[in-house]
């Protein structure tokens, strides 16, 4: 059975153009393609960069976030309940009103302090300003890296200035280790990610990023298969260009220079929107769907590879909408608030709504407290009215 899946799932149909079978991309001393097998490589690099990633974060993220004057806001700690405390974790963590009455009456509590609790409940588990400020450090450094490797290995090589050169001699186009690496490079960094995305920054676009890391995962994997390696480098290089400016901005963000984020936040805004929605469908998009068919005729790695990369283009049309909106409010706004895919502490707004009640309910009282007494008779210890005492005086005067 698992022989026939394996022979089914590389039959050359598959992978390689009309007239190109699996005996043509033989290796030879100095000619080498792309092997399956290779992919397995990703796995051990990717749990390599979490170890350095770990250590990255410790030895140098978290103490260059306290020198930089990046501190952590003091959270109120909820008080044991073990009722609230087993509906949190087994149920939800935002109740509805009929299930707030019903825990307020298990619990013998007003409703507002049951409502109060699930709301510091739910910010103790929100990660805290420094961890989202290592994650960003990781990933700039991971980034910037990963760029100037590409344009370095990229460089030299005529894809990168004449498109049509990713077809020629397609197939057999042979693996440079300079290729490799930086393959293996960009796929160990996507499984890494996986492996750490229950830990990470969790954001409103979460399940867009699952989508984009399996998309982007598949993607890797399959053109290092079927030898689209020069599509896949061009992708790779798109996609790290803006993202070069979007962790410096979260960074600045986080230390609240709000100018030099600002700044930062337009910068990246104009790259990603231009490479993502511009020189993305051109270079990469027209380039696999047209070019290609001026050297192959259509297969099923070329309808596949064109899914995962319309995919693909999908979720930059989701991300520009978001980014294009912040723009709109930071036009009229003429600043940058937050970022709309973090997901920001309810304290900071319902907290400070109940103290204003608080203080506006304690204000009321202490001026009905204080009319209520002005209206009261002299009896020689009582005080006295205000007013009937400048209406005497008045009286007396005339």
């Amino acid at each position: 059975m698992a022989r026939s899946l394996y022979e089914w799932l590389w039959q050359h149909e598959f992978w390689l153009p009309p007239g190109i079978t699996w005996e043509d991309m033989q290796e030879s001393e100095d000619t080498h393609y792309p092997q399956p097998r290779d992919l397995l490589l990703s796995i051990p690099f990717a749990l390599i960069l979490v170890v350095i990633r770990c250590a990255f974060e410790r030895a140098i993220a978290l103490p260059l976030s306290t020198k930089l004057g990046v501190r952590d806001k003091q959270r109120p700690k909820v008080q044991p309940n073990p009722i609230l405390e087993t509906f949190y974790s087994t149920c939800r963590k935002n109740p509805e009103e009929g299930e707030l009455l019903s825990l307020a009456k298990q619990c013998d509590l007003p409703v507002r302090k049951v409502e109060k609790w699930f709301r510091r409940r739910r910010n103790m588990d929100r990660p805290s300003l420094s961890k989202k400020f290592s994650e960003a450090c990781w990933r700039f450094t991971f980034y910037i890296t990963s760029f100037f490797t590409g344009l370095t290995v990229l460089y030299n090589k005529p894809w990168l200035w004449d498109h049509r050169e990713c077809w020629t001699g397609y197939p057999q186009q042979p693996l440079q280790p300079s290729l490799f690496w930086y393959y293996m490079l960009e796929l160990s960094f996507y499984w890494s990610l996986v492996f750490t995305l229950p830990f990470d920054v969790k954001r409103k676009d979460f399940k867009e990023q699952i989508v984009h890391h399996a998309a982007t995962i598949f993607l890797i994997s399959f053109s290092y298969c079927a030898n689209y390696i020069r599509i896949g480098t061009l992708v790779m290089v798109i996609h790290d260009a803006s993202d070069c400016f979007l962790e410096p901005t979260k960074i600045f963000n986080y230390m609240k220079w709000k100018k030099t984020c600002d700044s930062l936040f337009m910068i990246f805004s104009a790259v990603f929107l231009i490479s993502r929605l511009v020189i993305y469908p051109y270079t990469v998009l027209y380039n696999t769907y047209y070019y290609s068919m001026e050297i192959f005729q259509p297969f099923f790695g070329y309808y596949f590879v064109n899914v995962l990369l319309m995919i693909l283009q999908l979720l930059h049309v989701f991300w520009s909408c978001l980014i294009i909106h912040m723009v709109y409010k930071f036009i009229l706004q003429g600043t940058m608030e937050k970022d709309m895919r973090s997901d920001t502490e309810e304290s900071d707004k319902d907290e400070e709504r109940d103290k204003i009640r608080e203080k506006e309910k304690n204000g009321t009282m202490y001026f009905s407290n204080v009319t209520s007494n002005g209206y009261i008779q002299r009896n020689g210890s009582e005080p006295v009215d205000n007013r009937a005492h400048l209406a005497n005086n008045h009286a007396k005067e005339r």
